[in-house]
């Protein structure tokens, strides 16, 4: 690049044109890449999938509805309520939660003895994403494999074992420990060991395998029927509309919070949506700002240009030095862009940890290379704008 174009550029140039488009590119830049990254940051958390669990589910349970004494007394799901349920067009599979018909509690040895009654449920296998190694039962072994909820651990250390003064458990050591397990029934005691293997974050119950607790019930509740009060429900897509207008209709409702989820999603995408749109017009806007300044730049040293033209200078080493100001332009701007970005992340993540269970775990990387796709795309329209606006000059028209 040759010395008297450059001290022609920067003699004409505006610093104060300069300087404004740098500052919309950056903080049009900024706004794009700061809503993908919050967008990205918020779907990994009220988009996030239970990892034992397959696909997109919802867990339907009847409404109790009445008072003390005139409530109903079975709030279990008929065959037919769930085969018209398996006919909807948002449902892909239906599956019952079958509960244990017997008596259980469950006790680990901390220094002192910890024992509490509780109960087991079962769905079908296909509904789960579990090793079968993990979640195979053996008749033969008096060890059973449970999946319990995260927040019962989260309770035991926040309430109980401070009261207690009891050791905290990390999840790592309460799968370690084994459970030991007393099932009542039938007039026949049974000792078994529970082993621990994984905590759900959606699912509000203590998960056994389906095998064993058909045995279990057969065994220690032999005659009995198991209704089933809760079904699990496999998902097209958890924000379809439709499925809210179901459960209405039906008197239904969905445990936990996936539904919840599935509005804030469509309300997430409509603000990330705006956003992004602010963000995309602001970058036009100063993309054609540095254009238009450009051009008139062109056309204030139309005189200069022919000069250098006449000395030998061909039209790419008069293109190249206005292609590389807008370039070095916008890699400042993507970098600044990308560290803005970065603190901005840290801050709302800090305050979201202390309202969120979930961890933020989507990272920097898809923003980095929207931030590259942006620059790129940019800088290809500015080379080929101001290849087209210089070619355009009616110096360049002389044959």
């Amino acid at each position: 690049m040759n010395r008297l174009v450059i001290r022609l550029l920067s003699r004409h140039i505006s610093p104060l044109q300069l300087f404004g488009f740098f500052v919309a590119n950056l903080i049009g830049m900024a706004i794009i890449l700061l809503g993908c990254q919050f967008y990205q940051d918020a779907t990994s958390v009220l988009g996030a999938k239970d990892r034992f669990m397959k696909g997109d589910y919802i867990i339907l349970s009847k409404q109790v509805r009445g008072g003390l004494l005139s409530g109903k007394k079975d709030n279990s799901f008929t065959t037919s309520e769930i085969q018209a349920l398996e006919k909807q067009d948002f449902a892909l599979k239906v599956g019952r939660f079958i509960p244990s018909k017997f008596q259980v509690s469950a006790g680990l040895t901390l220094g002192m003895g910890v024992s509490t009654y509780m109960f087991f449920e079962s769905v079908p296998d296909a509904f789960l994403d579990v090793k079968a190694e993990d979640w195979s039962y053996d008749p033969e072994s008096d060890e059973v494999p449970i999946i319990i909820p995260r927040n019962y651990l989260g309770l035991y250390n926040s309430a109980f074992a401070q009261s207690q003064g009891l050791p905290l458990l990390s999840e790592t050591t309460m799968s370690s420990l084994p459970l030991q397990l007393h099932l009542t029934g039938g007039g026949e005691e049974l000792q078994l060991r529970g082993r621990i293997v994984g905590f759900s974050n959606r699912l509000n119950t203590l998960l056994v395998p389906l095998p064993f607790l058909k045995a279990m019930n057969e065994r220690l509740a032999p005659g009995e029927a198991t209704p089933s009060t809760r079904l699990i429900v496999e998902v097209k897509n958890p924000s379809d509309p439709a499925i809210a207008l179901y459960l209405r209709d039906h008197h239904y409702e969905s445990e936990g919070e996936r539904l919840a989820s599935s509005e804030s999603m469509y309300l997430l995408r409509l603000l990330a949506g705006l956003v992004l749109a602010i963000g995309v017009l602001i970058s036009a806007l100063s993309v054609y700002l540095l254009l238009l300044s450009i051009y008139l730049l062109l056309q204030k040293n139309t005189r200069q240009i022919e000069d250098l033209l006449l000395l030998g200078y061909t039209r790419s080493a008069v293109i190249r030095p206005y292609v590389t100001l807008t370039l070095l332009v916008q890699s400042a701007v993507l970098v600044l862009s990308l560290v803005t970005v970065s603190y901005a992340r840290d801050y709302y993540i800090e305050a979201a940890q202390r309202l969120l269970s979930d961890e933020v775990d989507s990272g920097m990387g898809m923003t980095i290379l929207i931030g590259l796709g942006i620059f790129l795309v940019t800088a290809l329209i500015n080379t080929l704008s101001i290849g087209h606006k210089v070619r355009s000059l009616r110096l360049f028209a002389r044959p």
